[in-house]
């Protein structure tokens, strides 16, 4: 099981990683900062390059500490909040990716989320450190009410400003 963990936690930790990086810097076929903020003002979150900043930020910090296994419930609270906010902008298209949805998002957010919940595994920096015995159901809970309740917020927030 530890190995099965750890394999899920380096293959989404390195695409959120990744998905951060596009965002950032433009690797990996992304847009980068420029392209991102206007993006972002187009779906309205205002203002578009702070929050591509921080977008950026969350996901990469999120995947790094996921594929680490360090502050796990962190890094699944980070992934799962900001993957909400990214679904919320195909929310309308449905769920199916093929039809433009949320799909994507909401996989990476729930398993960000299960991380939060199940823990890093054996192969962490969170055992190495002694810090797997603190994570379990109540760090779990404590992510997921920090990711909603962000992504909540900043989601009310972007649409006043919107409006």
């Amino acid at each position: 099981m530890d190995l099965g963990v750890l394999l899920l936690r380096l293959v989404i930790g390195a695409l959120l990683v990744g998905h951060g990086t596009q965002k950032l810097f433009g690797w990996f076929g992304g847009s980068g900062l420029t392209g991102t903020a206007k993006f972002f003002e187009a779906v309205g979150f205002r203002p578009g390059r702070p929050n591509a900043i921080v977008a950026g930020l969350s996901e990469c910090g999120a995947g790094l500490l996921i594929a680490l296994g360090l502050l796990t419930p962190l890094g699944g609270a980070m992934a799962a909040g900001t993957l909400i906010v990214a679904g919320s902008v195909n929310a309308k298209k449905g769920l199916w990716a093929t039809n433009g949805g949320y799909e994507l998002p909401l996989v990476y957010a729930v398993i960000g989320a299960c991380l939060a919940f199940i823990g890093p595994g054996a192969y962490s920096l969170d055992q190495a450190l002694g810090l797997t015995s603190r994570w379990g159901v109540a760090s779990g809970l404590v992510a997921l009410v920090l990711a909603v309740v962000g992504s909540g917020g900043f989601l009310a927030v972007s649409r006043r400003r919107a409006a």
